[in-house]
């Protein structure tokens, strides 16, 4: 079983950090720090909360001034890193919006131990023109973890970051900050970039394919952003980005022979389809299938997968087998009804096929 996220703030951790921040301030009371952080809700506070809990109880032990209190953690972050390290730019998100240059430096130096990229949104908020510009200096600067927050952080629809309404409602704002990294070499870097872009994609799609058109063949590190930036686009078959990537129709492409090998597939089982694909001519073939869940309410709502991309030499015949999960996962509940598969050869639907999904076999027994 997959540990909690949660769990990467438990006792150890908050002894060894207790234990830092005591070398590195005298006034530092670490038992005090560690009954402020492990009060009785402690067990039912979920990732964010025990990270805002050890912020706060950080803060009622270091010094009150704010520049003196960075620099204990400036000493003390270096001895953390990954998830739990998001204390440190937690710490400057809460407490340091009211001290611009110091906040600013002090991100710069917690970035490359964990990710200020939540840290930088109250001040976006704050003035988001001067985040901006800051930002827009980090997207030049040596240190890659530096420049991907200059990307990452303004995100206009960053998962788990404060919401930033001006960056949704206008996101050509970043604009300048992607153009310095869209030929970035560290992979770090290219895959901010594109999400990005793909945050843009569904906002203004085409400002996104604006930007990509323009991007494309210029470089292979923008070449890949542009590629995984177009990832949803793709998916949903855009005729500007499939034609961007080489991806058209042609007569000759076929789909045949599509069956499911069970019907009905109960809830908990896998569903396993096969297809024969055939062309007559050399061409450039993106294979994906797509499949129509019913929802709760008796709606359904398409989610689209990808097999392959592919050049063919010559003409091609080729079987493909696939198999699609039916259990249930805490990202999809599967509902009883008809369900419908389509195999999609460069955006088009090409042949599509029904089958039935019923209970699982143990309810089916309860019944």
């Amino acid at each position: 079983m997959i540990e909690p996220l949660k769990h990467v703030y438990n006792e150890p951790f908050i002894q060894h950090l207790a234990e830092k921040l005591a070398q590195a301030s005298t006034v530092f009371d670490a038992d005090h720090f560690q009954q402020l952080v492990f009060q009785e809700d402690w067990e039912q506070l979920e990732l964010k909360g025990r990270m805002r809990r050890v912020t706060e109880s950080m803060h009622a032990c270091l010094p009150e001034d704010y520049e003196k209190a960075i620099d204990v953690l400036r000493q003390t972050a270096p001895h953390f890193t990954g998830l739990s390290a998001l204390v440190f730019p937690d710490y400057v998100e809460t407490y340091g919006v009211d001290h611009w240059d110091i906040s600013i430096k002090a991100l710069e130096f917690f970035t490359p131990f964990s990710t200020a990229e939540f840290a930088v949104r109250p001040f976006l908020i704050r003035d988001q023109e001067k985040m901006l510009a800051q930002m827009l200096v980090w997207s030049q600067d040596q240190n890659e973890h530096i420049r991907r927050l200059a990307s990452e952080g303004c995100r206009p629809r960053l998962p788990w970051g404060l919401s930033v309404p001006a960056l949704k409602k206008d996101p050509s704002v970043t604009l300048p900050i992607l153009e310095n990294l869209k030929s970035d070499s560290a992979k770090y870097v290219q895959k901010s970039v594109a999400n990005h872009l793909n945050d843009i994609s569904a906002i203004q799609p085409d400002l996104m394919k604006q930007m990509v058109k323009s991007w494309y063949g210029t470089n292979e590190h923008t070449n890949w952003i542009v590629k995984h930036a177009s990832r949803t686009l793709l998916k949903k078959g855009d005729p500007d980005i499939m034609a961007l990537f080489g991806y058209g129709d042609d007569p000759s492409i076929q789909v045949t022979d599509l069956k499911v090998t069970q019907d009905p597939v109960r809830i908990g089982e896998k569903l396993t389809f096969h297809f024969i694909l055939q062309a007559d001519k050399p061409l450039k073939l993106r294979v994906e299938y797509a499949i129509d869940y019913v929802k709760a309410r008796g709606t359904r709502n398409q989610k689209v997968f990808k097999i392959t991309e592919f050049e063919t030499g010559s003409a091609l015949y080729r079987e493909f087998v696939r198999s699609q999960s039916f259990q249930n996962m805490t990202t999809r509940k599967h509902y009883e009804g008809i369900h419908t598969l389509t195999i999609i050869i460069n955006g088009i639907p090409k042949a599509s096929v029904d089958f039935e999904v019923t209970a699982a076999a143990h309810e089916k027994t309860r019944h």
